[in-house]
């Protein structure tokens, strides 16, 4: 027997290298994963959502009566001190320039003026020679007193009518002057100033020219003193009340903000969101804290950030990262745990999640590793190995 081995053993051989490397070749290989580990550690759930900056105390300085308005020569960004500061000078609208229709229109109003005038002249020298006739016939006693009355009545009234013609007719020729036709406002300014003590944030009217009273000039505010409004949804703003703390990020510089909820304010608006859904918003004012105060000094009057509500917060919890969850075939979330090269099933409780961790109560403990992502080919038992 052993001769008969002796005569085929390269053949045995062969066969078993064949047969090993057919068994390698469709021996399953370990799936490659991406790892993560269960660890313990601070975590906190809360809100986020687009802000912008705010000056506590805006003051939008109005034009106080309508006018010319000189050029505002002040820049954003110069001091101002309150009641010192000329932000603008307002002097009386100029007039309108006449055209040469309307100046030949006045020119015939005049005349017809002045021949009212030549009529109502004519009328109260009549006016008053009657009278003195009659003055001299009451003096006798042939004119009784009312004729007498009613004739110096009518030469009164015939002198307020030529006094009122001959002021028609100066207007008239007032229109036609030079003074009033050439477009410039009239003498006389009144100084437009600073109602606060401050910085000018931005110029509303730049150049010079008529505006009309109330209209808005420039705004005014402390830069070193402001605050975050942030727009959440109204079901999310439901969720907060006064004093919760915030965390402002993306705002510039590396490290979060501090911040406090002031209020939340009592009234939702719609907005049409970028995707065209109607959301109710309510604002949310928040107070930066007190030792943030040196970092914001870069911020100003309108920068865009993001305020982060924190509604619940613990500093040692169990926490697994999102990414390795999915829900199993009942509904309840699970993950697979990376146990001597294979995966296991295992079913978990869960809490609180944000966008980094979830809290475990129940299935898990600090230091297991854990599948991230798992895809459809990982099933319980499956051979894995971490990832390149």
């Amino acid at each position: 027997m052993w001769d008969r081995i002796k005569n085929w053993r390269w053949a045995i051989i062969i066969t078993a290298l064949l047969v090993a490397g057919l068994a390698y070749s469709f021996w399953p290989e370990a799936e490659a994963v991406d790892l993560g580990t269960v660890s313990e550690g601070p975590m906190e759930v809360g809100l986020t959502d687009d802000g912008v900056t705010r000056v506590h105390d805006l003051y939008t300085v109005t034009a106080p009566v309508t006018g010319y308005v000189t050029r505002i020569e002040l820049d954003p960004g110069d001091e101002v001190v309150a009641g010192q500061t000329v932000i603008a000078r307002m002097s009386g609208i100029p007039s309108t320039p006449l055209d040469r229709r309307t100046r030949l229109e006045i020119g015939n109003a005049i005349a017809a003026s002045r021949a009212g005038e030549a009529s109502a002249a004519a009328t109260l020298r009549l006016a008053k020679a009657d009278l003195e006739r009659a003055e001299a016939l009451a003096e006798r006693g042939f004119l009784p007193r009312s004729d007498l009355d009613a004739r110096r009545a009518a030469a009164a009234t015939a002198s307020s009518e030529l006094a009122r013609i001959r002021a028609e007719t100066k207007r008239l020729q007032s229109q036609l002057s030079e003074p009033a036709a050439s477009g410039l406002p009239s003498s006389g300014t009144v100084a437009v100033r600073s109602p606060e003590s401050g910085v000018l944030l931005r110029r509303l009217v730049e150049s010079e020219g008529v505006v009309a009273q109330g209209t808005a000039l420039v705004e005014i505010g402390d830069p070193a003193r402001i605050e975050v409004v942030a727009d959440l949804l109204s079901r999310e703003a439901a969720q907060i009340k006064p004093g919760d703390a915030v965390k402002i990020t993306r705002w510039g510089g590396e490290d979060a903000l501090p911040g406090r909820v002031r209020r939340i304010e009592p009234f939702g608006r719609l907005k049409i969101s970028a995707l065209g859904i109607e959301e109710q918003r309510v604002n949310v004012i928040i107070d930066f804290a007190p030792d943030a105060a040196r970092r914001i000094a870069p911020l100003g009057h309108g920068y865009q950030i993001d305020a982060t509500v924190i509604l619940w917060r613990e500093d040692a919890v169990v926490r697994v990262p999102v990414g390795a969850l999915f829900r199993g075939s009942e509904g309840g979330w699970q993950v697979f745990v990376e146990a001597d090269g294979r995966a296991r099933r295992r079913d978990v409780a869960i809490g609180h999640l944000n966008d980094d961790f979830a809290e475990v109560r129940d299935g898990l403990k600090a230091g297991e590793r854990v599948v991230l992502n798992p895809s459809g080919n990982i099933e319980d038992g499956t051979r894995v190995s971490p990832r390149a």
